[in-house]
């Protein structure tokens, strides 16, 4: 199969516009992908949507291309308005079938075949496409701080994955919950494994990422003087 070896890289031509190479930036946007990307049935185009811009602009920096990004949703609605961009790429696509994904993935996806060393640079992009961060006072203990690191997605299969994955790598559970309306799985890390979690996915610096939401949970820790 394609793509589980630094080695394995496709060069891109006129028909073949992204470079197949593993790296972290490429292992990013496949987690991207994984969450907030489709293949279409006609075995040659991939697209990515989002609602904020810049992981739509960051998503094409980390492949090295450079595509218009189109809108879909109505215009006077900021909230259903989201960012698309679609790449037509027969020798990319069949490599995404290869490694995992296919047409209407949503409730069928499973595995996905990441080389380890760059499994968290995979994870941070499935957490910029589909995960949350949050956290809270628990009103039960007196100045106890709470917060958790949140995987979503609709295919059961797919989540207990992640789950076993993580585990493998780094020996935290966490734990899996449907939502309100069963229709979304979420797999989820308490304080102190959600900690190993994000030092993993955050590893340094100058990694690409949705700015945000590390934002929001850097000002959340900083609310521990221990963390």
């Amino acid at each position: 199969m394609h793509g589980l070896q630094d080695s394995d890289f496709i060069m891109g031509s006129p028909q073949n516009k992204v470079p197949i190479k593993w790296s972290a930036e490429f292992a990013y946007a496949i987690g991207l992908l994984v969450t907030d990307g489709s293949l279409s049935k006609d075995g040659r185009h991939v697209s990515f949507t989002s609602r904020d811009k810049d992981l739509v602009e960051t998503f094409q920096q980390v492949l090295g291309i450079k595509l218009n990004i189109g809108k879909t949703g109505r215009e006077k609605e900021k909230e259903k308005r989201y960012f698309r961009v679609q790449i037509g790429d027969v020798n990319f696509y069949r490599f995404l079938e290869d490694i995992g994904l296919m047409p209407n993935k949503t409730k069928i996806i499973n595995e996905i075949q990441i080389p380890d060393i760059y499994f968290f640079d995979f994870l941070r992009g499935h957490f910029d496409g589909d995960g949350s961060f949050y956290s809270y006072f628990d009103p039960r203990w007196k100045a106890s701080y709470m917060y958790y690191s949140v995987f979503n997605s609709a295919s059961a299969k797919h989540i207990q994955w992640l789950q076993r994955k993580i585990e493998q790598m780094h020996s935290i559970k966490g734990h899996i919950t449907k939502t309100k309306a069963h229709s979304c799985l979420s797999l989820k890390y308490a304080k102190r494994e959600s900690d190993i979690l994000l030092k993993n996915i955050y590893y340094q610096e100058d990694l690409p990422c949705l700015q945000r939401k590390r934002l929001k949970i850097l000002q959340a820790l900083s609310i521990m003087p221990t963390h």
